[in-house]
Formats: C-alpha cells, sequence, structure tokens
C-alpha cells in the first residue's frame, strides 16, 4: 500500500477557507485517481470529492459541490482539496485516499471506501468561532 500524507487542516471560524494538501511517498499521484473523505465525531466516514488524473475531470457531493474544489501542482503529485465558507458541520478528520490503478474516479463509487486501496492518517479540520 502507498503511504498518503494529508496537511493543511487547522482551526477555522465559519465562513472561512482552508487548503489541504495530499502527497505520498514513493509513489507518484500523478496518473492516479485521488479521493477526499471525512470523518465527524460519531460518523461514519463519507465520501466527499474525487479528482481524476489527465483533466480528467472531478466530482463532488452535494453536500460541498458548490464550496470546495480539488485541483493539483504543476507535477500533478499534489493533490488539493480548497474548502472554502466553511460550516461548523464541516467539522472533521479529513482524509485522501488512491486505489492505486485508476487514473479516472468512478462516478458511481468515488464516494465508496472500498473503491480505494491507500489512505493517509487524515487531517483534522475543526470549524468553530
Amino acid at each position: 500500500q502507498v503511504m498518503l500524507v494529508e496537511s493543511g487542516g487547522g482551526l477555522v471560524q465559519p465562513g472561512g477557507s482552508l487548503r489541504l494538501s495530499c502527497t505520498a511517498s514513493e509513489f507518484s499521484l500523478r496518473t492516479s485517481a485521488v479521493g477526499w473523505f471525512r470523518q465527524a465525531p460519531g460518523n461514519q466516514r463519507e465520501g466527499i470529492s474525487c479528482t481524476s488524473s489527465n483533466r480528467g475531470g472531478s466530482y463532488h457531493d452535494d453536500s460541498v459541490k458548490d464550496r470546495f474544489t480539488v485541483s493539483r501542482d504543476e507535477s500533478g503529485n499534489t493533490v488539493y482539496l480548497q474548502m472554502n465558507n466553511l460550516q461548523p458541520e464541516d467539522t472533521a478528520i479529513y482524509y485522501c485516499a488512491t486505489d492505486e490503478k485508476s487514473a479516472y474516479c468512478h462516478s458511481e463509487y468515488y464516494r465508496q471506501r472500498w473503491w480505494y486501496r491507500s489512505w493517509g492518517q487524515g487531517t483534522q479540520v475543526t470549524v468553530s468561532s
């Protein structure tokens, strides 16, 4: 399995923004689809976004699609989750994940944990005044 590392979490006030990053050690994310998940206390881990490689497009859950965007750096090896207009209900641990094989997100399965093989340890996002 690939080791993924998320960073960029923290405490932000409602209405604020954060940008999370996802990188991989000894593996290139450039040719892999990368998903983003989050898990709030007492809740199951839920898939919220996925970005394909090769400019293949992205998917977002309805809960975030008007506020969150995903992108990559020029090398394609760092994947970002830009989160705007954050609200208290966005408070959660955020994870990135990849199945290591697919270049493109699956339109039906991108929010399913079982579709992904490798995960990061997560980064905490807390939205509070």
